[in-house]
């Protein structure tokens, strides 16, 4: 499972001209799959993703986790995590899990992220063509990856 982790001051994503999921201060995730993501690649990664310090504290330093700032989180599933770019100049997406797949795992990872943070987490629409906007603030931006984690 990879993720791109975007701290924002505002986030939101659009379905065919209609916001379908917007959040304030807090993080936009981009999260691809793979086939042989499993739970324990979506335990792992939640808990990375709630307790990530990288909110400011009192004295100005990245010390608090979303969960401590109270920030909200908008998911996006992103499938192009798992492009190759190796041949040529089109790139292969055959390592990103196919709908079936991923739609449960993409499902599963957002319930977690739920019962982590305490609230709702906002989404996109799986498998639609969505349009991202967002403030990153700072900015600070991470790529995790639950096969290779830094």
């Amino acid at each position: 499972m990879r993720v791109v982790v975007q701290r924002v001051r505002a986030a939101a994503v659009s379905v065919d001209g209609q916001i379908v999921g917007e959040i304030g201060a807090g993080l936009l995730l981009l999260a691809g799959f793979e086939d042989a993501d499993q739970a324990s690649d979506l335990d792992w990664m939640v808990q990375k993703l709630t307790r990530l310090r990288i909110f400011a504290d009192a004295e100005g330093v990245m010390n608090r986790s979303v969960v401590d700032a109270g920030g909200d989180i908008l998911s996006v599933s992103q499938f192009t995590l798992y492009a190759s770019t190796r041949k040529g100049n089109r790139p292969s997406w055959s390592r990103a899990a196919r709908g079936e797949i991923s739609q449960p795992l993409f499902e599963r990872f957002t319930a977690l992220l739920t019962q982590a943070l305490g609230r709702p987490v906002h989404t996109g629409v799986f498998g639609a063509d969505m349009q991202v906007s967002l403030i990153n603030d700072g900015p600070v931006t991470l790529t995790l990856d639950s096969r290779n984690p830094e």
